[in-house]
């Protein structure tokens, strides 16, 4: 019984923990689309739009931003995304470069530190060179595409009536509510199923650990990236396998994408993308290197 208490206050704790550092971050992502939207003005919005939109600039940004070890980027990514302020291709590039909890524990691991740098140029060079694509494609199949509205996203902030710090907190809540309950199931399974499961999965899988890697980076926690990264450190994962469980590893970006836009199979397309990045990318790596 005092097990299963303990389980469940570890589970609340780390919930809690990760959750609530995302909420700065959430707010001023929040606020600024709020003012963009409703204050600055239809050409000073347009011109973020594009600015946001544009391959080059958003992608190298995206990417740039996204190795931050801040989960709170990929959450914020995805409501950008889904007010149209940013393109897929920057969408997928901060997804593919963000690392979560990786790059905090290799830099407490001193025989890893050395390993960093390689770590983030092959994400950095994977989320470029995908996310250019992704926009390159998008623009030959956009005529076929419907827009989305930003004022579909914002339809039910209240922002007409309380104003855009009303509507960015209402926002920040909902999205910080609906990532809470998020990692409380994830903690909670990894919790009471066992991290030593998985890991041990992993590193009997041989020339199918990128595909087995990737596929757990996909869970929206940062267990996962611990998990990765962790089994790298002991050897038990090998680089490109670890390059694609942390490609692949968004944070809660992706439970938030599904959550703020309403394209499901737009979201399914993102997903698939990114698993089919990662995984190539890692069994390319684990060829060469």
């Amino acid at each position: 019984m005092s097990e299963i208490v303990e389980k469940l206050i570890h589970t609340l704790h780390h919930s809690f923990e990760d959750t609530i550092k995302l909420v700065p971050v959430l707010f001023i992502v929040f606020f600024l689309m709020e003012y963009f939207e409703h204050k600055a003005g239809d050409k000073l919005t347009a011109i973020m739009k594009k600015i946001g939109s544009s391959s080059v600039s958003g992608v190298l940004g995206g990417a740039a931003l996204g190795c931050i070890p801040q989960c709170g980027f990929s959450a914020a990514a995805s409501n950008l995304y889904a007010g149209e302020m940013i393109s897929m291709g920057a969408l997928v590039a901060v997804f593919l470069s963000n690392s979560d909890e990786a790059l905090p524990l290799m830099l407490s691991d001193p025989d890893s530190v050395g390993h960093i740098w390689k770590l983030i140029a092959a994400k950095l060079v994977i989320a470029i060179a995908a996310g250019l694509m992704i926009d390159a494609v998008s623009k030959l199949i956009k005529s076929n595409k419907a827009e989305k509205s930003f004022a579909e996203f914002c339809s039910d902030c209240g922002c007409g009536e309380h104003g855009i710090w009303y509507s960015a907190l209402v926002h920040t809540l909902s999205t910080t509510l609906f990532i809470l309950i998020v990692n409380l199931i994830l903690t909670g399974v990894m919790e009471f199923a066992g991290e030593d499961m998985v890991t041990e999965f992993l590193s009997n899988m041989g020339f199918a650990q990128p595909f087995v890697a990737a596929l757990v980076g996909l869970i929206p926690n940062c267990a996962s990236s611990v998990i990765i990264t962790q089994l790298y450190i002991n050897g038990a994962l090998s680089f490109g396998s670890a390059v694609a469980g942390l490609s692949t590893g968004a944070g809660v970006g992706l439970a938030v994408l599904f959550k703020a836009n309403k394209n499901f199979k737009e979201n399914m397309t993102i997903l698939g993308l990114m698993y089919i990045i990662g995984t190539v990318s890692g069994v390319v790596i684990n060829l060469f290197a």
